[in-house]
């Protein structure tokens, strides 16, 4: 009897990038099959190709023994193949039935859309999650209006009402509950005995050791691993996730005694952020680690006064404050580097010079500008990190995308701040341009300033930190120092704790 998925040799370029480079995965009929690996290493593409969504530079697709070459997801779905995408795909201002039947309405004896059919499958598709909502997500209510986990339920109703033989659940749990999580277990199990095939794919290990029989390990774009989950622990899968470990540059202990704090919080909670407690002691690099979306990047924009923080306190130089607005935060010498440079750094269409001297004018609440005295200090900034520029009345949007990154990284480091917020600041600009960022964050913390760092790349977090503590659903799990910096300790944190 054919398996129900077979993958070869499977390839997959973007451009130069090489996104898969050896995937292969077998699964058989009535499987849940996890599909396992750190961020980037390929799952995802594997995925999508599997359901159509991206073409294959080379190798093989078998549906049930049969080669398959989807030209869209279309096509994977007339195959029985369903995908629940990791970033949602529903409409907030339609109703949940009208997303959930979505371009695949029931139709009538004469064409026109059957609306009674459709609610009582919609009700029918929510009735397997009542142990969890109850009737607390009606077929007519917006998506707009839904929890994040409700909106996650009805994305997966979506997938279901295909009625697929092979579904791929990319991150379904993410935004679920406990409770929502057990019931949805419960629909895996049973989906299972109908012989339903299922490729999970999740960042909680406890929930892969629970739900699924199988497991194929991948990393840096190939499959590392095949292997039963009754043979293997959580340790051995992220051994196999994480390869070689790499050892973190041993750095010289800080002299922290006698020496308080320069930024703590206590119990620091928001909707998104859960119990969060840290210090950062002047002159020291905390990083923020864990998988992306964990609460790194609102703790940071909370702290600059971007998002509302809910409950606990924050500590500024022994001083409880209250950050409000970003304009507090920059008064108070705290700056904010965004790693996305367009809703969150740049000031399109304005002058390079403007967008360098706006976090000045906020700081020393400048109402007039001599631009002849700021210029030198602006232009000594730049030359920091060799920004390549024609002149400073050129518009920002003049620059490459490299460029403009470190012009908006000049522009905080001109108002001398005591704290640095770096929420991955390193998006766009190359690795020479890096290592002169690091370089300059390690020369201003050893001059006193306090550093809290968000990388979505761990070799920055274990090359450039004092200490990392590594975040889960907005909270932090465990914090790394010492002999545990290193990629194996990072990732059990992140997948092994979750």
């Amino acid at each position: 009897m054919s398996s129900a998925i077979t993958v070869r040799d499977l390839t997959k370029r973007f451009d130069k990038v090489h996104a898969l480079t050896d995937g292969r995965l077998t699964v058989e009929r009535g499987e849940i099959h996890a599909l396992l690996g750190a961020n980037g290493c390929g799952k995802s593409t594997l995925s999508k190709i599997v359901a159509g969504a991206y073409a294959p530079t080379s190798g093989t697709v078998l549906i049930d023994g049969k080669e398959v070459s989807f030209r869209s997801p279309r096509d994977a779905e007339e195959m029985g193949i369903a995908l629940f995408y990791q970033e949602l795909s529903l409409i907030p201002k339609m109703s949940v039935e009208a997303n959930i039947f979505l371009r695949r309405e029931p139709r009538n004896g004469v064409g026109f859309i059957d609306y009674a059919k459709m609610r009582t499958e919609t009700l029918n598709l929510l009735a397997m999650f009542k142990d969890a909502i109850g009737d607390d997500i009606q077929p007519d209510a917006l998506v707009a209006d839904l929890t994040p986990g409700q909106r996650q339920i009805v994305e997966i109703c979506k997938v279901y009402a295909k009625n697929p033989s092979i579904v791929i659940m990319d991150e379904a749990t993410a935004a679920l509950d406990g409770r929502q999580v057990k019931v949805f277990f419960d629909i895996l199990r049973k989906k299972r005995e109908e012989g339903v095939s299922t490729i999970f794919i999740s960042h909680r290990l406890d929930e892969v050791f629970e739900i699924c029989d199988h497991a194929t390990i991948m990393r840096n774009g190939a499959v590392v691993a095949e292997t039963a989950i009754a043979e293997t622990t959580t340790e051995d899968v992220v051994h196999m996730m994480v390869g070689d470990v790499k050892k973190a540059p041993k750095r010289q202990a800080l002299d922290d005694e006698g020496k308080k704090p320069l930024l703590k919080l206590e119990g620091v909670g928001s909707n998104l952020l859960n119990d969060v407690s840290l210090s950062v002691a002047p002159g020291e690099i905390v990083g923020l680690g864990g998988l992306q979306g964990q609460g790194q990047s609102t703790l940071l924009r909370s702290l600059f006064g971007a998002l509302p923080i809910t409950s606990g306190t924050v500590w500024l130089n022994n001083e409880q404050v209250a950050i409000r607005k970003p304009a507090d935060a920059v008064r108070r010498k705290v700056a904010y580097v965004s790693g996305d440079r367009g809703p969150d750094a740049a000031l399109p269409g304005r002058s390079i010079f403007e967008n360098l001297a706006a976090a000045i004018l906020v700081s020393e609440k400048r109402k007039l500008v001599r631009a002849k005295e700021l210029r030198p200090q602006l232009a000594e900034v730049a030359s920091a990190f060799k920004t390549k520029y024609a002149r400073m009345t050129d518009a920002i949007g003049t620059l490459s995308g490299g460029n403009q990154q470190k012009i908006f990284i000049a522009r905080w480091l001109a108002t001398n701040p005591k704290v640095i917020l770096l929420d991955d600041p390193t998006k766009g600009i190359d690795l020479a341009a890096k290592a002169d960022l690091f370089a300059l964050i390690r020369k201003l913390a050893e001059s006193g300033v306090a550093v809290l760092l968000y990388s979505s790349e761990e070799s920055e977090l274990l090359d450039n930190c004092d200490r990392i503590a590594v975040f889960n659903d907005g909270a932090v799990v465990t914090e790394l120092s010492g002999a545990e910096m290193d990629s194996f300790h990072l990732t059990r944190a992140a997948y092994g704790e979750a």
